[in-house]
């Protein structure tokens, strides 16, 4: 039985897979820390693992279940790595190799992805996005349309022959509250979640709704916008901080999968494995 570290290291947030052969069967999410070293990141994810050894280690939804670590050795064989993080990325490579003896595959030139990708620059595509775009392909097929929300909330279409088409990029909700409370001085600063009525009677439930129901009519507005382009609609799939509580109050129809990026990665292992 192979064990493999899936690693994707975003803006706000790394999270740290774990597969044995075929079979993403745990994950664990940290806020990403561009102070971290290679020492850090390895305590991280041996962190990871005494909480699997104790049943504590949390399961995202989506997330299969948890198999006996009786099975998996609590050290992997190896491991893949995505990053947008370019000073990090560096940081994760030498843990990665710490932790399973070799050199950790990463995401980026160079590694095969099987996607067609109709871009300006395909290099310039980040890896957590082909992550995506390889797990949507197998899991729901051709076309469809991914939305993952971050620091940016992002769409990347797949067309019907299972090409990237193109995506959307947009400041995310996190980023959207704090630039109001950065740029008026008279706005505090909000948690960001969905208020109790569309018409807050405070400042503090105005932003929410500004800010989070803004964020829903704003992709159901542009799932339509782009099937209008693509000329068909596609499966939907959410992902990312707060995609349960934003399907449920889309007006379309979305999937929440929260392990699509992490099983992207290890199909993509699978097929560079040396």
């Amino acid at each position: 039985m192979e064990t493999v570290l899936t690693i994707d290291i975003r803006n706000t947030r790394t999270r740290i897979g774990l597969a044995c052969d075929d079979t993403l069967i745990s994950q664990w999410a940290v806020p990403t820390n561009p102070a971290d070293t290679a020492d850090s990141a390895v305590a991280c994810v041996l962190a990871f693992f005494d909480a699997l050894e104790r049943g504590l280690a949390p399961l995202e939804p989506n997330a299969p279940a948890t198999i006996e670590l009786a099975e998996a050795a609590p050290l992997a064989d190896g491991a893949i790595i995505s990053s947008v993080f370019p000073t990090l990325t560096t940081v994760w490579i030498e843990a990665a190799r710490r932790l399973t003896g070799a050199r950790p595959l990463t995401v980026g030139p160079g590694l095969k992805t099987g996607l067609k990708m109709n871009f300006a620059d395909p290099t310039a595509v980040g890896a957590d996005r082909v992550a995506e775009m390889v797990a949507a392909k197998t899991t729901y097929g051709s076309p469809a349309l991914v939305i993952d929300l971050g620091t940016s909330t992002t769409f990347e279409l797949l067309d019907k022959e299972g090409a990237f088409r193109g995506g959307i990029i947009a400041p995310g909700m996190n980023l959207g509250a704090a630039a109001l409370a950065r740029g008026a001085a008279q706005l505090p600063a909000v948690e960001v979640r969905a208020p109790k009525t569309l018409l807050g009677r405070t400042t503090a439930e105005a932003m929410q709704a500004g800010i989070v129901m803004g964020e829903v009519a704003r992709i159901d507005g542009l799932i339509d916008m782009i099937w209008a382009e693509a000329g068909y609609t596609t499966p939907l799939v959410l992902i990312g901080q707060g995609a349960e509580a934003i399907a449920a109050l889309m007006t379309h129809q979305a999937t929440v999968d929260q392990t699509l990026a992490l099983r992207g990665l290890l199909e993509l292992y699978q097929a560079n494995r040396r």
